[in-house]
């Protein structure tokens, strides 16, 4: 019988940590659909099993990302009852809770959900498996999103992306909106991961098992889908509005749409060029000259 610690060490073991939306303002515009949240929840459900039962070491996180929270709902390392019982009660409170704290604030539109922090307790939890030893499941971030993209996020999200990129933790992104995630195509074209918008919302778990459930070593022999027409826009500081062309400091790099005299970010003041003596630039020219 092999040991535990080989197959921890063999290529095809995965930590897959599953960002879950479950923004209720974006679910509730859906229904007038036929995809709504309990059909996406069986789609998700049937997904992690197929993960699960790929290999016997392999691992499953899940965390909820809602509107005003995020939270761990189910881990396959310590939960004793059920997969399902025990999901889908976690994940019942979770979202009982979270529309709890939406009640109090008035919402335009489907809002946004909390993705920044879904991924920062997704990057810890994986480094804390870092942590735990050399040998360990590969880890990789799978985000299925469905609410537009924060702009008050923006800076949050791509320091979460870039610190996957540093720890080499691919972020894969599937879309079940109606429109396309900026955020989503920049973290997974810089992570190296795989971003992919479904065109039949009936057929996710179709797309999740064919694209999704390959572990990072055999993803180098199939053919998956390729980023294309990546939105590199950023968001301004000032305004979070999504701009083409803007004004960076160039001490913290922070981006504004609009100039400004002063960096709100760090303080730093713009447009005060030195006024420089005419003596000393005739006395620089001609030591140049010379």
């Amino acid at each position: 019988m092999t040991p535990v610690s080989s197959k921890l060490y063999a290529d095809d073991v995965s930590l897959l940590m599953v960002l879950v939306d479950t923004n209720p303002y974006f679910w509730s515009s859906m229904k007038n659909t036929a995809f709504t949240f309990p059909k996406f929840i069986s789609h998700v459900l049937a997904f992690l099993n197929s993960i699960l039962l790929l290999n016997q070491m392999n691992q499953v996180v899940v965390i909820a990302t809602g509107y005003n929270s995020c939270d761990y709902v189910f881990d396959s390392s310590t939960s004793s009852m059920q997969r399902a019982e025990c999901l889908l009660e976690k994940l019942e409170d979770f979202v009982d809770k979270d529309e709890s704290l939406s009640q109090e604030d008035s919402v335009d539109g489907v809002g946004f959900s909390l993705l920044s922090g879904a991924l920062s307790m997704a990057l810890c939890y994986i480094q804390r498996v870092f942590r735990s030893g050399p040998l360990h499941p590969q880890p990789r971030i799978l985000c299925l999103h469905g609410s537009p993209d924060g702009p008050g996020q923006y800076v949050a999200v791509m320091n979460s992306i870039f610190s996957a990129q540093r720890s080499m933790v691919p972020i894969d992104s599937c879309v079940i909106g109606s429109q396309h995630s900026a955020f989503l195509q920049q973290a997974s074209y810089i992570s190296g991961g795989v971003y992919l918008k479904p065109q039949v919302s009936d057929g996710l778990f179709q797309y999740l098992s064919t694209v999704f459930a390959t572990d990072l070593h055999s993803r180098s022999f199939l053919q998956l889908p390729r980023p294309v027409g990546v939105d590199f826009r950023a968001s301004c500081f000032c305004h979070k509005n999504t701009i083409d062309m803007g004004f960076i400091c160039s001490v913290c790099l922070s981006i504004f749409c609009k100039y400004h005299k002063k960096c709100s970010t760090c303080g730093s003041n713009f447009g005060e060029a030195r006024k420089q003596d005419p003596s000393a630039s005739d006395q620089r020219r001609t030591s140049y000259g010379s």
